[in-house]
């Protein structure tokens, strides 16, 4: 049996950044994860770092390696049209948005910064330990498959939408929205430098493209797909022409290389309301999905973790219930409005099967939207402030911990 003051479930992004708030206050903590140190540091996956993601991982002294090998992302090419119809212009966010940047940063890479850093001041990762059980009574609990047994006086659960934290919260207590998207995406890395500085969004006849930043040597691309297709139905040949046809521009060249790992994306999204039970939280993908489109996801972890310290911190204060609630309240609203931005991006970019309803309208309101991200301020700056995301407000009304 171990006893802490809160159980961590899930060493992500969202566990992890938690974790790491919470030691810099003194407060004891144990994080688990079902998977082993080095499973943990090679799951790639996004790195777009909005605003308050750089900001809070500077205040806590774990920007030195974004700062010195991340890139610095200021807006998105967009392409559209096709051969026939080709136009394309620069959406330069930063500068609609008081010049302020974004970082592309792999998730692995903020997640071993992460980790090294709660390690370095002591912190505990029990590796290979899954997490079978939450108890959310009175003496909450989280019980692991060798047997292990952690009390604690709260409980964050941060280990993804199949993980047990979401699975220990009872039947009808959580109301869940969720959207099944008309597109779906074959997502891949290679091993080929970026092909451009910025990110790009085409949108084609033969449906969406897109070439997003890694390093600078890996490239991931995504593609929109048939439902119905496989991955074998896409081996390597046919996905370079196809991102050679959707991506192309006059005098541009896609740079290729070794494609080193693809899947196909379901497009889903899905809110959990509220995101606590008793002393149960949820962060992340615990509590919401959202699609790739705009690089939310971790960005939302994070915040999630960043307000759970907040709601605990004052917690310990005021030992007031009201303090607890004030966690999903607080978050919902931000939540909801960044799932509206990639719900809204993804409709400006994709293509419409012809034989969908009023797709040729649905398009034309797509060329709309575009029109005015190019020729209207106001749209930019609004297009802008949710692309980079808002400023850091953690740790709100405290002295820096």
């Amino acid at each position: 049996m171990t006893e802490t003051e809160v159980a961590i479930v899930g060493a992500g992004p969202a566990g992890l950044m938690l974790a790491n708030l919470l030691v810099r206050r003194g407060v004891p903590c144990v994080v688990v994860d079902k998977f082993d140190r080095a499973q943990i540091l090679a799951r790639a996956r996004a790195g777009l770092l909005e605003r308050r993601t750089v900001e809070l991982l500077d205040r806590i002294g774990v920007a030195d390696r974004l700062y010195a090998e991340g890139h610095v992302h200021t807006g998105c090419a967009f392409r559209f049209g096709g051969a026939e119809e080709y136009d394309a212009f620069f959406a330069d966010y930063s500068a609609a948005y008081d010049d302020t940047p974004q970082y592309v940063f792999p998730q692995q890479e903020v997640v071993a910064d992460l980790l090294a850093s709660f390690e370095a001041r002591g912190g505990e990762v029990r590796y290979a330990t899954e997490a079978v059980k939450i108890r959310t009574g009175e003496e909450p609990a989280v019980e692991c498959a060798d047997g292990t047994v952690i009390r604690a006086a709260f409980v964050a659960g941060a280990d993804g939408q199949h993980g047990a934290s979401r699975a220990s919260v009872p039947s009808g207590v959580l109301t869940e929205y969720e959207m099944q998207h008309e597109f779906r995406w074959l997502t891949l890395l290679a091993d080929a430098p970026p092909s451009a500085d910025t990110t790009i969004y085409a949108q084609h006849p033969d449906g969406f493209a897109g070439h997003l930043l890694r390093s600078a040597t890996v490239t991931r691309f995504h593609l929109q797909v048939p439902f119905g297709d496989t991955v074998d139905d896409w081996p390597d040949e046919r996905i370079w022409t196809a991102l050679r046809t959707r991506l192309a521009a006059p005098g541009w060249t896609l740079n290729e290389g070794p494609v080193t790992g693809k899947n196909m994306l379901e497009m889903q999204s899905k809110v959990a309301e509220p995101m606590r039970y008793g002393r149960l939280f949820l962060l992340g993908d615990a509590a919401h999905i959202i699609t790739p489109s705009g690089g939310k996801g971790m960005n939302l972890a994070i915040a999630d973790a960043a307000e759970l310290d907040i709601t605990l911190s004052a917690y310990r204060r005021t030992r007031s219930e009201s303090e607890l609630d004030a966690y999903s309240a607080r978050r919902l609203p931000d939540i909801w409005k960044t799932q509206e931005f990639s719900h809204a991006l993804i409709h400006m970019m994709h293509t419409y099967p012809p034989d969908s309803p009023d797709a040729a309208f649905r398009q034309r309101l797509q060329r709309a939207r575009l029109w005015q991200l190019r020729h209207s301020p106001s749209y930019a700056r609004t297009f802008a402030e949710s692309y980079i995301g808002p400023p850091l407000d953690w740790p709100r009304g405290e002295e820096l911990p």
